[in-house]
């Protein structure tokens, strides 16, 4: 069932995603006090009195101006209210009607979509009072709010979803595996400002989801998409750019790096994206070790390969292999995502990807294969079982409780590998006595 959208829009800094979130109740939306944080449009699912719907954060609108992001906020907000059910038109009830608010008023007057003003900040009784100055923008319904104090958030949830149907208790599908057939493979899309992670997310998903600007750093929050390929859902987010600790100063930088390492732990797969003009630079590195770490299975999407002037990619595989020896799991991608070239590929790696970090072996099976390989340490094993999967997790029983040592460990890890596939994620190997 499509669920009806509900758009929240108004100009930049008058609360927006702190009402986001306050309805949705997730952090989804990035909240501070610099205006226009939120740039892309962001979508989270929310339900009021068991009607649910999708709940869209846009960037802050100011018509006519010059400048590129806010004019491609426009244009993404656009995109969004041209699919409303309802819109909510935010505006701050402790300022006075501006410019930008008349004509963001016109413009959702023209649309012929509900619009229903909240009045926001309005979080003492000596202020509501001002709640009803507001009707010279022309709009019938008007509510005062206090996002941030989640006051009178539920009169204007009670009075734009009335008309939303009523959600129908679906039959639970029994069993791991139905649970898996039915939940979207959650793809991060990661690496440092402007090596294309936006272009990239526009590409897979057809749509101009994603604000791309030569300017670095022009996605703060993540941008999610849902789509489906080949019977396959994915759920594509694209995540700020993350820089080195010392290089955030602004508060939406720093932020924003937080965010993408959550989002990455939230991820089955993450492709890590990197810029073919540059090589591999440290930055990859560090990043590529945040989703290492995280056990998340990986790919390595190297972008912009068509500005690449030598072409080789036997030489640069080498290259990515020596900067980055700890993922010698990660299949490589050479694509181009402006052109739209290779990126086709990149569902058939994420989907592999995911059912290799899923993969489950029998204990008999681990059984028989240790008893095949010729393990000659001083440590004795006796047998392994799997312990869990994303990533595939081992536990080795030995005849005594110290670690495995490094080169055991990788010893068995390659031939795990070797026996049983495991292509594109990390494998976990704990020791424990018998």
């Amino acid at each position: 069932m499509q669920l009806p959208v509900v758009v929240i829009v108004g100009r930049p800094n008058v609360g927006k995603s702190t009402l986001f979130n306050a309805i949705t109740g997730q952090r989804r939306s990035i909240v501070g006090d610099e205006p226009g944080i939120t740039r892309d449009r962001i979508s989270g699912d929310a339900a009021y009195e068991g009607r649910p719907f999708e709940l869209i954060d846009t960037g802050g609108i100011i018509q006519n101006d010059a400048e590129l992001i806010p004019t491609q906020i426009l244009k993404q907000a656009r995109v969004a209210l041209d699919q409303a059910a309802q819109i909510i038109f935010l505006i701050d009830g402790r300022t006075e009607i501006t410019g930008a608010d008349r004509d963001l008023a016109a413009m959702l007057r023209k649309l012929g979509r509900p619009v229903t003003l909240a009045v926001n900040k309005i979080d003492t009784q000596r202020n509501e009072g001002l709640a009803h100055e507001f009707h010279v923008l022309g709009f019938a319904d008007v509510f005062s709010v206090s996002a941030e104090h989640k006051v009178g958030i539920g009169d204007l949830l009670d009075f734009i979803t009335r008309d939303f149907p009523k959600k129908v208790e679906e039959v639970e599908i029994e069993g791991e595996e139905a649970e898996e057939i039915k939940r979207p493979i959650k793809v991060a899309i990661i690496g440092r400002p402007n090596v294309g992670k936006s272009t990239l997310l526009n590409t897979l998903v057809g749509s101009e989801r994603s604000i791309v600007s030569p300017i670095a750093g022009t996605t703060r929050d993540a941008v999610d998409e849902t789509m489906e390929h080949e019977g396959v859902t994915y759920t594509f987010v694209d995540t700020a750019g993350i820089r080195r600790k010392g290089k955030t100063h602004e508060m939406a930088e720093k932020l924003s790096v937080v965010m993408a390492r959550r989002h990455i732990r939230m991820a089955n797969v993450a492709l890590i994206v990197i810029d073919a003009a540059d090589g591999v630079v440290g930055a990859d590195a560090t990043i590529a070790g945040y989703a290492h770490e995280e056990g998340r299975a990986v790919i390595i999407v190297v972008n912009k390969w068509d500005l690449k002037a030598t072409k080789d990619k036997t030489e640069f595989t080498h290259q990515i292999r020596d900067e980055l020896k700890f993922l010698e799991y990660a299949p490589i991608a050479f694509v181009s995502a402006e052109k739209k070239r290779g990126t086709r590929q990149l569902f058939g790696l994420v989907r592999d990807a995911y059912y290799e970090a899923s993969k489950r072996v029998t204990t008999g099976e681990l059984n028989r294969f240790m008893e095949m390989i010729k393990f000659d340490r001083d440590m004795k094993v006796y047998y392994m079982t799997q312990a869990s999967v994303r990533p595939p997790t081992f536990i080795v029983f030995t005849d005594n409780a110290r670690h495995l040592h490094f080169s055991s460990e990788r010893f068995i890890i390659n031939q795990l590998r070797k026996r049983f596939g495991f292509q594109g994620t990390p494998i976990s190997i704990k020791a424990k006595r018998r």
